[in-house]
């Protein structure tokens, strides 16, 4: 573990009130990643509901192993899964609603980027007790990228359990910072741990559970949101199958392996796994096209309403050929493309964690998180409106059309739900079946 002199403790506590300063909160309120910048747009504000939060851990079983092979086949192993979960509670008055959450920089296979423990706060009460007075509510499962973590994305998470909604995270086992592996193992399982989540989750919701979810979750009315890797995974959960041209390319990294055939659009298995309960998906920066991993046919099989987030130089996803061809060519989906004129791929994540400015930490540490020509608190703030937006319409059937029926771009005056001036710079798309 990584330790740091005490003058770096001094710089993180100057570069803190410094910020604190610069977002002009009110005495005795620090800046915690989500809160509002003074140009958010109307829906970003969180919802009138307490936040408590979760973590559990699931096992799923006897799980293809593709990273080992033994008599040349694949073995089977139990695969952990560490979920952070975000719901309705009850806040007692005098209960603190500030979390720490605990995560790491760097990469645990490569030693020129050292894991490096952090913290960060988010306004949340850890255990609080669950608030079932208005029954069950719509679940959100969410994917983080690769390397990545179940708190990559705690201001959306938070948001949307303020407003009514289970939010389960998930840490992909071999695909954390902490436990990073080979890219195979994430280009199978994607898809597979985000339906096997949704069957737990469902399980521990019901009424005869003894978890703290019973009576909590609507499984029925589900949503997947994924970045990166995780949109990759939650756009083939939902419906759009893997090209035979990926599931050569997965042989080919691994010995001619054929485990990604249960994924691809032509396998009986794969239609027989698609799930009525998820009814949209969100997916911030989808990886993939580029690399040929769907074709016209598989992306013909995502039929739910999905809403794509992109950057225009995204130069990890692609953007003309890769998140913009996936909008194009998903037909029978009612889709949107919200798009970030001149971002590049962290269109999706918490704001770079102050750890990351610490004298003699990698610059990929703070270029991980950061966007070259946006503010990433700017960025939350708007993804924090469309995401509500968005499932408010598909989840919980909320009238929020004019928010996302809107012009190109703002070009004859500011969209619908934003301060004057304060649309410049975003695209908005939108095509149906």
């Amino acid at each position: 573990m990584k330790t740091f002199p005490l003058y770096y403790v001094f710089f993180l506590l100057f570069t803190l009130g410094t910020t604190r300063q610069l977002m002009a909160q009110p005495p005795g309120d620090s800046f915690v990643i989500g809160d509002l910048l003074p140009n958010a747009p109307e829906l970003a504000a969180r919802g009138s509901q307490g936040v408590g939060v979760r973590t559990i851990t699931l096992t799923h079983q006897a799980q293809v192993d593709v990273l080992h092979t033994k008599d040349g086949k694949h073995p089977l192993y139990d695969r952990p899964l560490t979920l952070e979960i975000w719901y309705p509670a009850r806040i007692p008055a005098n209960k603190p609603t500030l979390v720490t959450y605990k995560s790491v920089l760097g990469r645990s296979n490569d030693p020129k980027r050292p894991l490096i423990p952090f913290t960060f706060s988010g306004r949340a009460a850890r255990d609080a007790e669950p608030d079932l007075s208005a029954g069950a509510y719509p679940l959100v499962i969410v994917s983080h990228g690769y390397p990545g973590s179940r708190l990559l994305l705690t201001y959306l998470t938070e948001n949307l359990a303020s407003k009514g909604y289970v939010v389960v995270a998930i840490d992909h086992t071999e695909s954390t910072y902490s436990d990073l592996a080979g890219f195979p193992s994430t280009l199978l399982n994607r898809s597979l741990d985000d339906l096997y989540v949704l069957n737990e989750i469902a399980r521990l919701g019901a009424k005869t559970s003894q978890s703290f979810l019973s009576g909590l979750v609507d499984a029925n009315n589900t949503a997947l949101i994924g970045y990166s890797m995780g949109g990759y995974g939650a756009l083939n959960a939902a419906g759009a199958g893997y090209s035979p041209q990926a599931t050569k390319l997965f042989g080919q990294m691994i010995g001619g392996s054929t485990a990604l055939d249960v994924r691809s659009m032509g396998s009986p298995s794969f239609k027989t796994s698609l799930d009525s309960r998820i009814k949209a998906v969100v997916a911030f920066a989808p990886w993939g096209m580029e690399r040929s991993v769907w074709d016209a046919t598989g992306l013909a099989g995502l039929t739910l309403p999905t809403l794509f987030v992109a950057g225009s130089q995204d130069d990890v996803s692609g953007y003309e050929k890769g998140i913009k061809a996936i909008y194009d060519g998903v037909v029978n989906a009612d889709r949107y493309l919200l798009t970030y004129v001149n971002a590049r791929h962290n269109v999706a994540p918490n704001p770079p964690p102050m750890a990351s400015l610490l004298p003699g930490v990698s610059a990929d540490e703070y270029m991980h998180y950061a966007e070259p020509a946006w503010n990433e608190h700017r960025i939350n703030n708007i993804n924090q409106h469309f995401v509500t937006a968005f499932l408010g319409i598909y989840l919980k059937k909320i009238d929020y059309a004019k928010y996302l029926t809107l012009p190109e771009t703002d070009a004859t005056g500011p969209w619908t739900g934003f301060k004057a001036r304060m649309s410049v710079g975003l695209e908005m798309r939108h095509a149906k079946p």
